[in-house]
Parts: C-alpha cells; sequence; structure tokens
C-alpha cells in the first residue's frame, strides 16, 4: 500500500501542476515534487493512472485491522475525487449535487424559500424598524465590529484561549505553533496555509469589517482546535508515525476537505461548550474590543437565529452553478436570505466562482461529525468523550461517507 500511496502523492502533485489551488499543503519528500515539475503529465494521462490506482486497491485483500482498511477506503475515494476533478477541468458539466457527491462524498440537503424565511420571522420581531430586516440586521451589527487597530489584540487573546482549552485535552506534538497575517482582496474570510512540521499560516482577510463573534470562530476553525490541530495530528500520527505518506499532500477538491471543514467548525462548540463562549466573550474579549459587553446576550440570541440561515448559502451556490440564477441575482439572494450585506454577498459568490460546491463542507461537515461524535457518546453531557472522540476523528482516516449514522 505504501506505493500506492506514493503514486497517489505524485498523481495529487501532478494534476496541482495543471490545477492551481488543487493543492492545498504538501509536506512530503521534496525529490517527489520535483520528479513531478519535470514531468509533467496531461489530464488524460492523470485520469487513466488514477483509475489504474483504484484497481490496484480493489485488488489488494481485505485487512482485519481497522486503520488499515480505513486507509485503503480512504485512498480509492480520494483517487476517484481527483478523476472527477480531472473530468470537470476537462469539460464535463455536473449539477451541484452530482459535483459535491463526486468531490466530497456527500450531498447537502436542499431547502426551499419558506424554510428560511420561518428564520426571517422570527429575526424581524427581534430586530423591529424601519427598513428592510437585511439592513435592520447590518444596522444592528455595526456596533459589535472589532475596530480595526483592536483587532490583533482580540485575535491574540482569542488565540490564546482556544490553544489553552485545547491543550487541556489534546498532546499536541512539542514545537507546534502558527503564525498570523492580515491581508485583503480575498474570496475568503480566513485561510489556514499548512507549512508541515506542526506549523501553519494563517491569513485573516480584513477587508470587510469582522465583528466580535468571529474572533472566536476563526482561532478555533483555522487554529485550535482546527485546521492546524487536524493536520497537525495527520502529520504526527498517520505520516510521521505509521509512514503513511498519502497524508504529506492535501488535494483541496477532495473528501478530506469535508473532514476538515466540518470538525473546524464543530471544534468551535466543542472548545466551548455550553454558555462558556457567550461568558468569555463578554468577559475578555468585548473589553479588548472596546465593546459594550451589557449587549452580548441579545447580540448572541440574534446570531443564533442567524446561524439558522447558515444552508441558505448552500443553496445561492446551487441555483447560481446550476445555471437558474446569474451571479447578481444570487448576490441578492444572499442579501435577501442569509442577511449578508451587499458586499459581503458579492464576496461570497466570488467564492462561488472559485470554489464552486466546496461551500457544503462548512455547515453539512459540521452537523455530520457532531451527529457521528454524539453517537458515539461525546455529547455535551459528556465533554471529555467529545473531546476524545474529536481528537480520534482528526487522527483518522475516515471518510464523510463514514460518518453518517444510521
Amino acid at each position: 500500500m505504501n506505493d500506492i500511496a506514493e503514486s497517489y502523492v505524485k498523481l495529487v502533485l501532478a494534476l496541482g501542476q495543471r490545477d492551481p489551488g488543487y493543492v492545498d499543503a504538501y509536506y512530503g519528500p521534496p525529490q517527489w515534487k520535483s520528479e513531478v515539475e519535470r514531468s509533467t503529465p496531461e489530464l488524460a494521462g492523470i485520469s487513466r493512472t488514477a483509475a489504474d490506482l483504484i484497481s490496484e486497491i480493489a485488488s489488494q485483500p481485505p485487512s482485519s485491522d481497522e486503520m488499515d482498511s480505513l486507509r485503503a477506503q480512504y485512498l480509492s475515494r480520494q483517487l476517484q475525487a481527483l478523476e472527477a476533478r480531472v473530468d470537470i477541468l476537462q469539460g464535463k458539466k455536473m449539477s451541484f449535487d452530482e459535483e459535491s457527491q463526486a468531490l466530497y462524498d456527500a450531498v447537502a440537503p436542499t431547502h426551499p424559500d419558506s424554510y428560511f424565511q420561518t428564520v426571517l420571522d422570527k429575526l424581524d420581531k427581534e430586530l423591529p424598524g424601519k427598513g428592510s430586516l437585511a439592513q435592520r440586521y447590518e444596522d444592528f451589527r455595526k456596533s459589535f465590529i472589532i475596530p480595526p487597530d483592536r483587532l490583533d489584540a482580540v485575535y491574540t487573546a482569542a488565540i490564546a484561549e482556544c490553544r489553552s482549552r485545547t491543550k487541556q485535552h489534546i498532546d499536541l506534538p512539542q514545537g507546534e505553533n502558527f503564525r498570523v497575517e492580515y491581508v485583503t482582496d480575498k474570496p475568503w474570510s480566513a485561510y489556514n496555509w499548512y507549512q508541515g512540521n506542526y506549523q501553519s499560516l494563517i491569513q485573516v482577510n480584513t477587508e470587510l469589517p469582522i465583528s466580535i463573534d468571529r474572533a472566536i470562530d476563526l482561532a478555533c476553525h483555522e487554529g485550535y482546535p482546527g485546521h492546524h490541530v487536524y493536520n497537525t495530528l495527520l502529520e504526527e500520527h498517520l505520516v510521521n508515525e505509521r509512514g503513511w505518506k498519502e497524508f504529506s499532500v492535501y488535494p483541496l477538491f477532495s473528501p478530506q476537505s469535508l473532514i476538515a471543514e466540518g470538525s473546524a467548525n464543530y471544534g468551535i462548540h466543542v472548545a466551548f461548550p455550553g454558555d462558556e463562549r457567550v461568558i468569555y466573550e463578554k468577559t475578555k474579549l468585548f473589553p479588548i474590543a472596546g465593546i459594550d459587553p451589557s449587549r452580548a446576550d441579545r447580540y448572541y440570541r440574534v446570531q443564533g437565529l442567524v446561524d439558522q440561515l447558515s444552508y441558505a448559502g448552500n443553496e445561492a451556490a446551487r441555483r447560481y452553478l446550476n445555471g437558474e440564477i446569474d451571479a447578481s441575482q444570487a448576490a441578492q439572494w444572499l442579501t435577501r436570505y442569509a442577511l449578508s450585506d451587499p458586499k459581503r454577498a458579492e464576496q461570497r459568490v466570488r467564492f462561488f466562482d472559485t470554489y464552486r460546491s466546496y461551500v457544503i463542507n462548512y455547515n453539512l461537515g459540521k452537523d455530520l461529525v457532531r451527529k457521528y461524535i454524539e453517537s458515539r457518546g461525546g455529547t455535551t453531557a459528556n465533554p471529555d468523550k467529545r473531546w476524545d472522540e474529536f481528537e480520534k476523528l482528526l487522527s483518522s482516516p475516515r471518510l464523510p461517507s463514514g460518518l453518517k449514522v444510521h
């Protein structure tokens, strides 16, 4: 299987030569990358090699070891996603749901407009006044924006708290760390670029105003116990301890992304269960940001309702990418049903253009991870078990289809 893994890594790197952005991270042997850069295979050849590797995996005798079985399933499904990505690059048309199934091993539920309208009606009562609900919500949020000159202090505090909470439950390797950069003109709000050797670069997009709740969101999602911890544990336990080199490369458009994004979003609730997040932010982050903490309870009551609109982004992307609406209509739909301000809605549509059906990985991924961990006893009432199951998931080659609870 190690030979197959090496071929898989080189194939991912080869596709990355043809598809900028496909390889999100690589920290394997430098000579493998140099070898691929010298060969530059064509897309058709990449697809044929992937098919051959899938057949080779299928011909391997089954293993009685769970981790070895998961490894074989992982490699096969990742290669299938690679084939699908090649097909897309060669012009194959897929619907939003067909693409998400092919690339991410999952399909998000479909919700009618009325599903979101029910939530909007509750928000309308919570935010009375004149003007559209989207404008009233935007006006409400403005007083919870982190001032630019306090942004770094707020993030530094949030990261320290997320790291402290994570390290109480997960033993991280010596020397793990990440650094933060503030950037603009990106289609995303933040990004973790894993560097290998337990190091990450986290970039935060400051092009649009950042509200106080996003500090913990991004610190957890991109850092602890999110992407940084996920990649660190994979490197420590699978690459270094087991010698599974396939985890030294991360193809973005693959089932691995649903696990990565879903666990990163669910990790926020693992690190801050129940009311702990609101209590911490009221007592620590609100004062650092210079925001009145007495308004925190109402803010999070409103945000709790807004969170119920998370699947609105999926619906906008599905309709847009299926050709049912254009970019302008998608932005308008997001403004109405996701309560995005116009600039943020336009940024979101740019994200659809770049990452397409990738959007399902955040909300559907979070729901699948949550249900999977809870089904194994990792409930709110048993936080230690929840941390234990969370760490096991982050250290294993499990696929999205393997998270489904029957």
